[in-house]
């Protein structure tokens, strides 16, 4: 992914999932597949890798910015937060699941102002997710759309350690 579908894509992703965070972010580095990012300064300061998916099935689907974050957020305390955005609102009480190697991940769906976002279900899952992320070169995301459709989006994790190191020295944690 170049810097400008990057910065494109994490603004419009940001937008739709985080709008606190909508403001303009600043380009820690591409590496590979996963771009790192920060946005806001001192307290307010957050940090956060994006990547797309390589595919998306069905091909045809009509969606918005598709991405996969992880945030660390300083203010909060809380480091590694996977998120995904679909491009979609999701069918109501569905459960997204995120697939690396053999271990699979559920999410728990939300759908807000049109837009939906999924995280991850069991907090203490989020650093097992994201250690399978590091030592892994492929995840997959299925999803049902509110209109029923099963989406499929394959992400390549090429990059993901770096993009995270980054992230995580920009904000100490």
């Amino acid at each position: 992914m170049n810097s400008r579908t990057a910065a494109f894509l994490s603004v419009a992703v940001l937008a739709l999932a985080t709008p606190a965070l909508a403001e303009n972010p600043t380009t820690l580095g591409t590496f590979k597949d996963w771009t790192a990012l920060t946005v806001g300064a001192g307290s307010n300061k957050t940090c956060y890798v994006i990547s797309r998916p390589q595919t998306t099935l069905p091909a045809k689907a009509k969606r918005d910015a598709i991405g996969f974050l992880i945030t660390d957020w300083p203010s909060r305390n809380a480091k590694a937060e996977p998120e995904v955005v679909p491009g979609y609102q999701y069918k109501d009480g569905s459960t997204v699941t995120a697939q690396v190697g053999s271990d699979k991940f559920d999410f728990f769906t939300k759908n807000d102002d049109g837009q939906g976002g999924a995280w991850i279900k069991s907090p203490a899952d989020e650093a097992r997710l994201v250690s399978a992320m590091r030592s892994n070169g492929q995840m997959i995301v299925k999803g049902f759309s509110k209109r029923g459709t099963l989406t499929t989006d394959t992400y390549s994790l090429g990059g993901v350690s770096d993009a995270l190191d980054k992230i995580h020295a920009e904000c100490k944690m």
